[in-house]
């Protein structure tokens, strides 16, 4: 009896060391609705369903104007938030949370779409501006900072210079540049992990080095 006692001692001591409360947020930028779900202006939704999904976890919780999950990366406890606001509103859900849990901007991680760079291709930073990202610039409006980590994947140009760019962004991807990003959100999920073990240059080293063939596999 003293034996299974000391198991159940072991196990709780096991949970206390990693129940701790929310210390992160990490935000997948996007647009609500079916329509939405596979284009390129949702690529940061993807990352975190995805980041989720090898969790067995569903982000399906609507609190702060957005669906969430809480996950766990090693010892640190993050909440996985998806604003249902809209692009252009991102920043309220992010705000609403952040106060919420008391976090600072330098630990809500955002991850979102970069038509700057091709399908496959990453770009971590610590802080900066929006880039022309209305998710983004929500964000920094909300926190009134642009000291916020984020992982940008890539999503390609416009095809010409006269393409129309918000049709461009909801557009879905195409065969060759899904395998492409799913590789880039796998790797993304590996430099999320680091950031929040504070590997901040180690992550940047993996995401900004990765590049994708268009199998979806990676290329040194």
């Amino acid at each position: 009896m003293a034996d299974i006692f000391e198991l159940f001692r072991k196990i709780s001591g096991k949970n206390d060391r990693t129940a701790g409360p929310v210390s992160w947020l990490i935000v997948g930028l996007g647009n609500p609705g079916e329509e939405y779900r596979n284009t390129r202006h949702n690529a940061g939704f993807l990352a975190v369903d995805d980041l989720a999904g090898r969790q067995g976890l569903h982000i399906d919780r609507m609190r702060f104007h957005a669906l969430t999950a809480e996950a766990m990366f090693s010892d640190v406890r993050a909440l996985l938030l998806k604003p249902m606001t809209y692009m252009n509103a991102s920043g309220l859900a992010v705000r609403e949370a952040a106060a919420f849990y008391r976090i600072p901007p330098e630990r809500v991680l955002v991850l979102s779409d970069d038509i700057s760079l091709s399908p496959g291709r990453l770009r971590v930073r610590r802080q900066g501006s929006a880039g022309g990202h209305n998710g983004l610039k929500s964000i920094i409006e909300q926190l009134g900072s642009q000291e916020f980590p984020r992982i940008r994947l890539g999503v390609g140009a416009k095809p010409s210079p006269n393409y129309d760019l918000a049709d461009w962004v909801l557009s879905a991807f195409k065969p060759d540049e899904t395998a492409a990003l799913r590789s880039a959100i796998g790797c993304a999920g590996e430099g999320v992990g680091l950031i929040l073990k504070g590997e901040f240059d180690a992550a940047v080293q993996l995401c900004n080095s990765h590049r994708a063939d268009g199998n979806g596999g990676s290329k040194p």
